[in-house]
């Protein structure tokens, strides 16, 4: 099941088990089921300390159960964890055995703390980069606290289950049966959800820090780089951002930040997380700012009541999603309605699916799906497509994609529990038009996260924070950088030097308006 190059690597890693574990494995007569219990045999062949045992009873089959031998550690994988979610599988193999978990001990100590009874369920796609980050923290909740479990649940090999539950998008997350959440969340996102004192403590934290000389409102490429080189002047740096990572995370393929042929935003987060690290930069994760007001002290004010002040603040908030803003899109997130096609395209396979929007996004998103579904509709409300010509090449080769230009759409529809359709103009004769279909994706571009500033420091037409050449807004002191300015060229790496720019211009700043 596993080629000798990932039999060597997961071996090295399985060096660091501290406790015998045993696999107990649940499985039917499917062809799955052999392909399982053909990898758990891989995994032990790799170790002394690994057995596995085939008399599993769990319902959903094939599934298997990570257990210190002896025990039970609340952690089940059904289906095959390859893909993305192969790391996940090796967290747990590690973690079960006793592996300290690379968490704080403030966060260790929550999630002990947590009630009894909580039992997750999450329904993946193993082509989900956005998964595995919800599949790792659950599972380490269920490791740490022995009244927690978890199950990751592979939508494309338990579909009966998938359209029982009307699962739509993924990750998709239910706790004790219930809907919990969707996409992706950290482990103190979820702990924040779950741990319902979590924000009046958080709170109460932060409102006890001491003034920053920089505070950095995201932490997305601008914020990371912004840190890093406010950290790197001695100052007392901080960075408040309601997800680390932004929009990045959400981003698969990258081959266009130089000296990097190719790499996936998860990784890249990664690497700018590790790096932040590297420097005394306190971090304030999953904090959403909601108002900013210059008075001694920059005062940022946070959605749990908090207050943060800072001599010099960079706001690098970055952007989200644009939506179509049509009736019947809210209402079919997540049931037809979706974002992010490497995610939610397995859950399509064989279905009929639109893509909104001609660019770059619109155009690779149609390619992608197009080896999954049925038929692939694109719609674009420009009289022609603006992707790169060999995007357009690549997509007019495919026997099962329509190009429809010069299209307003109106409406989704659907039946009250998922997405049937769509509705659209076309804008050259006004002629309105239906679409029957299972899924929309829209990839129309990005608006900036600018609504809590709106009255604080100057905006444009677009929303975006006015920035002069040094990346100096309105506001004396208070500076910004990357996708939420009016910084044209929204691209990772110029985010990155306009960041480190509003740094440097931060501390210049400093230098010559600080007596102390």
């Amino acid at each position: 099941m596993l080629d000798e190059e990932l039999k060597t690597q997961l071996a090295a890693y399985l060096q660091r088990l501290v406790s015998p574990i045993e696999l107990v494995a649940s499985l039917d007569e499917r062809s799955e089921s052999k392909d399982l219990l053909a990898l758990l045999k891989d995994i032990a062949a790799l170790s002394p300390h690994i057995s596995v045992r085939e008399n599993g009873g769990d319902e959903r089959r094939p599934s298997f159960a990570v257990n210190l031998q002896g025990g039970e550690s609340g952690v089940r994988f059904a289906g095959i964890p390859l893909g993305h979610e192969f790391t996940s599988l090796v967290l747990a193999l590690l973690q079960v055995s006793g592996y300290a978990p690379k968490v704080s001990d403030d966060v260790l100590a929550q999630i002990r703390e947590l009630p009894a009874g909580l039992h997750f369920e999450t329904f993946i796609s193993l082509s989900c980069h956005n998964c595995p980050d919800v599949v790792q923290a659950l599972n380490l909740m269920s490791v740490v606290n022995p009244g927690i479990s978890h199950t990751m649940i592979d939508g494309a090999l338990f579909q009966d289950e998938v359209e029982r539950k009307q699962i739509m998008a993924v990750p998709s997350v239910h706790l004790n049966g219930e809907p919990f959440g969707q996409g992706r969340m950290t482990l103190e996102e979820i702990l924040a959800k779950v741990d319902t004192n979590a924000a009046s403590r958080d709170a109460e934290k932060l409102n006890a820090k001491a003034p920053y000389d920089v505070l950095i409102v995201g932490g997305g490429p601008a914020g990371a780089a912004a840190a890093i080189y406010a950290a790197r002047k001695g100052i007392r740096t901080g960075i408040v951002a309601e997800r680390f990572g932004g929009q990045v995370l959400d981003t698969m393929g990258i081959e266009n930040f130089i000296s990097v042929s190719h790499t996936e935003g998860p990784k890249l987060v990664a690497a700018l997380e590790q790096h932040v690290n590297d420097y005394d930069v306190d971090v304030m994760n999953t904090q959403r700012a909601t108002a900013l007001n210059a008075n001694d002290h920059i005062e940022i004010t946070l959605a749990n009541g908090a207050l943060l002040k800072s001599k010099t603040v960079i706001l690098a908030t970055g952007a989200r999603w644009r939506e179509m803003n049509v009736p019947g899109e809210k209402e079919y997130r997540g049931r037809g309605v979706a974002y992010c096609p490497h995610c939610d395209g397995p859950l399509f396979k064989g279905k009929k699916v639109a893509v909104i929007g001609g660019g770059n996004s619109g155009v690779e998103a149609a390619i992608d799906l197009a080896g999954i579904v049925a038929h692939v509709t694109l719609i674009e409300f420009d009289s022609q497509l603006r992707a790169d010509a060999v995007l357009q090449k690549k997509l007019r080769s495919m026997s099962n994609v329509t190009i429809i230009t010069s299209a307003l759409t109106t409406a989704v529809l659907g039946n009250g529990e998922k997405m049937t359709g769509l509705t659209y103009n076309n804008r050259l004769d006004d002629s309105a038009h239906e679409l029957t279909l299972d899924g929309v994706f829209v990839q129309i571009g990005l608006l900036p996260n600018t609504d809590w500033l709106k009255g604080s420091v100057a905006l444009s037409p677009r929303g975006e924070i006015e920035v002069d050449v040094k990346g100096q807004t309105s506001v004396p002191g208070v500076f910004a950088a990357g996708d939420a300015t009016t910084s044209p060229y929204k691209q990772i790496i110029i985010a990155m030097g306009e960041g480190s720019k509003a740094a440097l211009s931060a501390f210049d700043h400093l230098i010559r308006t600080s007596t102390s």
